[in-house]
This record gives C-alpha cells, structure tokens and sequence, in this order.
C-alpha cells in the first residue's frame, strides 16, 4: 500500500496502485532528479487543479493583503472593540499565515526539495482545514447567545471568556496541524470529513435560528426591522452566505470518497472541494470590509472608485 500525498492531498489517502509520478513522497520529492509538476498523474484531468491554483493566486493577491488590513482595523479599534473582534482578529491572521504559505510551498516544490518545507506546508494545511470552521463557529456561537438569550450574554460579556475559548480552539487548530505534519495516523482522514460536516451543522442551524429570531423580533403593529437589529440581521445572512458557498461544496463531496475512483478524487474531487475552502480565506476580509462605514488606511478618492454606491444627483425641475 502505497501513502498517497500530493500538493491537493490535505489528508493521507491509501489506495493500491503501482508506482506512478503522483504517489510522491517527501523522500521521493528528495530522491527523484525528475522535474516536479502539479499535474502529475492528473495531466489528462487537469481542470479541477487548474481552477484551484486560480483560486491559491487569487488568495495571495487579494486575501493576504485583506487579511492584514482586517487585522489593522482591529488593532486600531481595540478601544471600541466588539464581542466577536477576537475571533475575527484569529481568523485573519490564520487566513493570511495560510496565504503567505503558498508560494513558500511552490518555491520548496520547484526549487528547495526539503522535507522540512514539505511538513511545513502540511502543518498550514491543516491550519486552514480546522482555524476556519472552528473560529467560524465561534462566532456564529457569539451571535446567537447575542441574541436568542441577550441576559446570559450580558452575564458572559467579558473578554476573557472569548480568549478562554480562542485559545481553546487554537490548541485544537495546532493539534490537528501537527498530527497532519507527522502523518501516519490510521483513518486520519474521517477526522476532517467528521469536523467538516459537524460545524457545518451547526454554522447553519445556529444562523437559521437567529436570522427567524430577528425576523419575529418586530414590534406590535411595525412592519419594519429596528435598524440595529436589521443590521445584525445582514451580517449573519452575509455569514450564512459564506458558510453554504464555501463550506457545502466539501460537505457535499468528501463523505463519498468511495464512490469515486482514486484518480476522480485526486484530481478532480479534491482540488474543487478545497478550491472553494480555500476561497474564505479571501471572502470572509471582503465581507468584513464590505460593513464598515469607513475603512481607514485607504484614501477616499480609492474607496469612491470601487464602491458600488452612487450618489443621486437632484433631478432637473
């Protein structure tokens, strides 16, 4: 039984085929003076490869630098903070650590060859497979005691309870992380697929539950929402959005592994699935900066450019 692990392989996978260009291994990637390639044993199925690395070039671009200004914007604001800066202070720099590896991991591909870079990239791998669920979940976890039981979230307000369960989830990101790196571990791979679909269920009935609490929230007699609360409302549609889009795509897929063939699942099942995972990495800062009023640390002239708001002009008499 050959360890299968390739550049879309998250999770170690075995399957029983003879020895071919896509079974590589980190002693093989030092021991074979072939060139490397991202399509190996895919070079006849590579659309599902291609559209993930549009999508790795496309985090670098415009993710990372995102992330960072995500990042600013709540170091600058820690005065006036919110219950869920935490959260989105740990899922930003996850999300731009996870971007910043990319071309760290091509560069080890193609030009170093070292086992270390290789466990690295491992390691970020399963950052970005268990950061981002979880701190999503964190969040929607904030909301909806925000509003479904506002007497216990004023009891549980304080900000250590938010750093409690932060580094809570960053110990359980950096095990699963290490345990990726090191490899080896039988059925490693159901982890994922069981983490994956669990906070799934959870982001989705949790969003459901406060978007019907606020739409029954409405005063006697009123047909319009509070704007406070319309705009709480907004916000956990817009976090909904990015949960179903991202995260369905892999939920929808993983758990049938064995319905496909192992070159269906390489080269075609995977890259997609993780294509659309990895896209949060750049959806979640974009959705964040779309709400702010003002974004600081860019010019007005550039915002006024790329905002999608035009102002009415008065119509002539």
């Amino acid at each position: 039984m050959w360890e299968q692990y390739n550049i879309y392989s998250r999770t170690n996978y075995t399957f029983d085929p003879t020895p071919s260009p896509y079974n590589i291994t980190p002693e093989q990637v030092n021991a074979t003076h072939k060139p490397f390639s991202v399509f190996d044993g895919c070079e006849h199925m590579v659309e599902g490869i291609l559209f993930d690395l549009i999508v790795q070039c496309f985090n670098i671009a415009v993710g990372v630098p995102a992330n960072i200004l995500v990042i600013a914007i709540l170091i600058r604001n820690k005065h006036e903070p919110t219950t869920s800066d935490i959260f989105l202070g740990c899922l930003a720099f996850m999300d731009a650590y996870f971007g910043l590896m990319v071309p760290i991991s091509f560069l080890n591909f193609y030009h170093w060859r070292s086992k270390q870079g290789w466990m690295a990239m491992k390691f970020s791998y399963g950052v970005k497979d268990t950061s981002g669920p979880l701190f999503l979940s964190c969040i929607c976890l904030d909301r909806f005691v925000a509003v479904l039981f506002p007497i216990a979230f004023g009891q549980l307000k304080a900000i250590k309870y938010r750093i409690s369960l932060s580094v809570f989830v960053l110990c359980l990101t950096f095990a699963y992380a290490s345990a990726k790196m090191i490899g080896g571990l039988p059925n490693f791979e159901k982890v994922f697929t069981g983490e994956i679909l669990a906070t799934f269920a959870w982001m989705v009935v949790c969003n459901l539950s406060i978007l019907w609490a606020l739409k029954r929230s409405r005063g006697a007699g009123k047909d319009e929402m509070h704007p406070m609360k319309k705009k709480a409302f907004k916000m956990v549609l817009s976090l909904l959005a990015i949960i179903v889009c991202n995260y369905l795509p892999p939920v929808a897929l993983f758990p049938f592994q064995d319905h496909y063939s192992p070159m269906a699942f390489i080269c075609y099942v995977q890259p997609v699935g993780f294509a659309f995972l990895n896209i949060s990495s750049t959806i979640q800062p974009l959705i964040y900066l779309s709400r702010l009023e003002k974004v600081p640390f860019l010019p007005q002239s550039f915002l006024k450019r790329f905002s999608c708001k035009e102002k009415k002009e008065p119509s002539p008499a």
